[in-house]
């Protein structure tokens, strides 16, 4: 498997497991600075590589009238100071070709939107510019569909590729975790993500906005751990029922370490068993 430099951490297959954690939106900078300090000391504490992530602009909300974050502009310095200012590697999703050269300048992995990973034309421009690619697997697509979007990726001389799995359409308004996709996703041979809290989303289950159930984020982060997986990718907040965006599957920040302990623990099981195979 590929080892992909995210700043000066390393991911892929024997390293330890990377926490890419961070709200959903951008509400505002100081609450946005709060977290990702949060997160970066118990990270450190915890010894627990990290990437801070947060989104400028959700453009796929569930109704016109929700909030949708600062916008790009705004948004995109808010990360660039953060980045400076705290020295971690940060994360976001484009959605326009217009935001891809100015975000490719600042932030150290570009995602590619689940319902958006089979825009050839916006995933071929970000893997000419971006340091780092991140394909969020579209609920809609099979893991072995992926490969024909690392093909786009790679046609473009761009091998720094993470793959992030976020669960599959089930039904009207429900996700499932398919668990099999991860291991078949690694055999593409690059570091799998598994996004806890957006597997537990209720797309539009809401009406006007999508639920969650939280309080299973946990019991699918464990399982993820246990098969394998390169990274954790959680959307975390304060007070979730105050959230501007996905709140119902978002973590409060208070109950991260024991999960993280819990999860840093399988992992650290999982490599071990590695090691001893002959």
């Amino acid at each position: 498997m590929r080892t992909v430099a995210v700043g000066n951490l390393a991911v892929g297959d024997g390293q330890p497991l990377v926490l890419i954690a961070g709200p959903c939106v951008i509400e505002h900078e100081e609450l946005t600075r709060a977290i990702a300090l949060y997160l970066k000391n118990l990270a450190r504490e915890m010894d627990i590589p990290f990437i801070f992530k947060a989104s400028f602009d959700k453009a796929n909300r569930t109704s016109s009238a929700a909030y949708r974050g600062p916008g790009f502009e705004q948004g995109i310095e808010i990360l660039k100071n953060i980045k400076q200012d705290l020295n971690i590697p940060v994360l976001s999703d484009v959605h326009r070709h217009e935001e891809i050269e100015k975000a490719a300048e600042i932030l150290d992995v570009i995602q590619i939107p689940a319902f958006l990973c089979r825009q050839t034309d916006l995933i071929v421009e970000v893997a000419e510019r971006a340091r780092v690619v991140n394909i969020k697997k579209g609920q809609f697509l099979a893991p072995w569909d992926v490969r024909n979007i690392l093909e786009k990726v790679l046609s473009r001389g761009n091998d720094n590729i993470l793959i992030t799995e976020r669960g599959t359409c089930f039904g009207y308004n429900n996700l499932v975790v398919d668990f099999r996709s991860l291991p078949i996703l690694r055999r593409e041979g690059f570091p799998v993500v598994f996004d806890a809290t957006h597997s537990v989303q209720l797309p539009g289950g809401q009406g006007t906005a999508s639920g969650g159930q939280r309080e299973m984020v946990p019991y699918l982060a464990r399982a993820a751990a246990a098969v394998g997986i390169d990274g954790l990718f959680l959307e975390v907040h304060p007070d979730p029922s105050k959230a501007l965006c996905d709140g119902p599957n978002s973590l409060y920040l208070d109950t991260l370490p024991d999960l993280l302990r819990t999860v840093k623990a399988i992992d650290g099981s999982v490599m071990a068993l590695k090691s001893q195979r002959p």
